[in-house]
C-alpha cells in the first residue's frame, strides 16, 4: 500500500482506522482468555484455584515485558513490518496454549502470546501518527474502543466457546484469527519510514532521557498504573467471587456479566475528542471519581450480583476516561518520540495491572472480596494524589511569573510616582 507523509492524514481513513481498532482488540484480547476460564483451567490440569489464577498475572507481566522490549522499536523500524511479526508470534503462542498437555506448557504459551501481544501498542501509536492534525484524541479514542471492546468481547466470548468444546476452544480460535488478521494488515497498513535509523544500543538511554525529561509522561504513567491496578483486582478475583457462593455462576454467564464494561470501551472515542478540545484534566477528575463509585458498588457484591454489574460498569468507564486522555498528553509531550513514550507509560501501566491482579490474589485467600475493595480504593486514592501533586507543579510557575510580572509592575509604579514628585519639586 503506498506510503504516507509523517505530519499525518493521507493515510488513515475512517476503514482503515476501523481495521486497526480490530486488530488492535484481538491481539489484547488474548490476554484475557483465561480470566473466565480459571476454575476449569484449574480442574483440567489438577490445579488449584489460586494456581491457575496465577496466569493472569504471568500474562500481564509478559505484556509489560513486551511494551519495554518491542514497542520502542516502532520509531526506528517500519512499523508494518513490526505488528505483523507481533501478531505471527503470538498466534503461535496461543496455539501452544490450545495443544498443551500440562499446565506448565499452557503457561509457556500463555507468556509468548501475551508478550507478543504488544502488536496492539505499536498500532495505538500508529493511528495518532497517521490521523489529521487535531484529530490524534480521536483517533485513539477510536483505536482504545476497538482494544477495549476486544478485551470484554474475548472474555465473554471465551466463557461462551468453553461450553461448547471447552477452555482450549478459545485459544484455538483467536489463535486462527490473529494470523488471518496479519494476513490482513500486511495488505492494507502503508508503509511509513521510520525517523530514526535503527540502533538497539541506544534504546535504553533514549527512553531514560524521555522518561526524566517529561515529568508529565511519569505523572500520567503512574496514575494509570494505579488505577489500572484497582480494575485489576477486580478482574483476578471476580471469577472466585461469581463462581463461589452465594452465587454459583458458570463460566459463559461470568463471561457475559464481563461484556457490561462495554459501557467504557465506547465511553473512549467521546473522551479522546473532549481531549482534543483541551478538556483532559476533567475527564481525569471524573474518571477518578467515578472509578471509587464503582469499588464502593462493588462493597455489596457479595449479596448481590447487580451490585457487581453496577460497580463493574463504573469501574471500567472511570478507568477509560483517566486512561484514554492521559495518552494523549503523553502522545503530545513529544511526536517524534511516540513509540517510546508510549512503551513508557503501557509498561507502567500493566506492571501496575501485575501488581492490582497479585495484590488481589493475595488479599482474596486472606480478606476475601471485601479485603480486595478495600485494595482497590486504596489505589484509586493514591492516583488521585498523584493527579493533585501534578496539577499543583503546573501552577506554580504560573504564580511565579504572576509574582514576577506583579513585582516588575510595582517598579514601574514606584518610578512613575518618584517621578512625579520630583516633578512637583521642581
Amino acid at each position: 500500500m503506498s506510503g504516507t507523509s509523517r505530519d499525518g492524514g493521507a493515510g488513515l481513513s475512517r476503514g482503515l482506522l476501523l481495521l486497526m481498532a480490530t486488530a488492535t482488540g484481538l491481539a489484547v484480547g488474548g490476554n484475557y482468555l483465561n480470566q473466565p476460564l480459571i476454575d476449569e483451567i484449574a480442574r483440567h490440569f489438577s490445579v488449584s484455584v489460586s494456581t491457575a489464577a496465577t496466569s493472569v498475572t504471568v500474562a500481564q507481566f509478559a505484556y509489560a515485558l513486551g511494551l519495554v522490549l518491542f514497542v520502542p522499536l516502532g520509531d526506528m523500524i517500519d512499523r508494518r513490518k513490526l505488528a505483523v511479526t507481533l501478531f505471527l508470534v503470538s498466534a503461535a503462542g496461543l496455539l501452544t496454549a490450545a495443544v498443551s498437555g500440562s499446565f506448565a506448557v499452557m503457561m509457556i504459551g500463555t507468556a509468548i502470546a501475551s508478550l507478543f501481544s504488544v502488536a496492539a501498542q505499536v498500532l495505538v501509536p500508529f493511528a495518532s501518527e497517521l490521523a489529521a492534525p487535531g484529530r490524534g484524541g480521536a483517533a485513539v479514542g477510536t483505536m482504545m474502543t476497538g482494544l477495549l471492546t476486544g478485551i470484554l468481547v474475548a472474555r465473554a466470548v471465551s466463557g461462551m466457546l468453553s461450553l461448547v468444546g471447552g477452555w482450549k476452544t478459545a485459544y484455538w480460535v483467536l489463535g486462527a484469527l490473529l494470523l488471518v488478521m496479519a494476513a490482513t494488515l500486511w495488505k492494507m497498513l502503508p508503509e511509513v519510514p521510520a525517523p530514526e535509523t535503527f540502533s538497539l544500543t541506544r534504546v535504553p538511554a533514549s527512553m531514560g532521557r524521555a522518561w526524566m525529561r517529561y515529568p508529565k509522561v511519569r505523572s500520567r504513567a503512574i496514575i494509570s498504573a494505579l488505577l489500572f491496578a484497582s480494575v485489576s483486582a477486580c478482574f483476578a478475583t471476580m471469577t472466585p467471587l461469581l463462581a463461589g457462593p452465594p452465587h454459583h455462576l458458570g463460566p459463559g454467564v461470568i463471561g457475559i456479566l464481563g461484556l457490561l464494561g462495554v459501557v467504557g470501551a465506547f465511553a473512549a472515542g467521546p473522551v479522546g475528542r473532549m481531549a482534543d478540545r483541551g478538556l483532559g484534566n476533567r475527564t481525569v477528575v471524573l474518571g477518578l471519581v467515578i472509578l471509587a463509585a464503582g469499588w464502593a458498588s462493588m462493597w455489596f457484591a457479595t449479596g448481590s450480583v447487580v451490585m457487581f454489574g453496577i460497580g463493574f460498569i463504573l469501574t471500567d468507564l472511570g478507568l477509560q476516561s483517566a486512561h484514554v486522555t492521559n495518552m494523549n498528553v503523553v502522545y503530545a509531550q513529544e511526536p517524534a518520540l511516540r513509540s517510546r513514550l508510549n512503551s513508557l507509560y503501557m509498561t507502567m501501566y500493566f506492571i501496575g495491572g501485575s501488581v492490582g491482579s497479585a495484590v488481589a490474589v493475595g488479599l482474596w485467600s486472606r480478606f476475601a472480596w471485601h479485603g480486595v475493595v478495600i485494595a482497590a480504593l486504596a489505589f484509586v486514592a493514591a492516583a488521585g494524589i498523584v493527579f493533585a501533586l501534578e496539577r499543583l507543579a503546573d501552577r506554580r510557575p504560573r504564580i511565579a511569573s504572576q509574582g514576577r510580572l506583579a513585582s516588575c509592575q510595582d517598579v514601574r509604579m514606584s518610578a512613575a510616582l518618584a517621578s512625579a514628585e520630583m516633578s512637583g519639586w521642581r
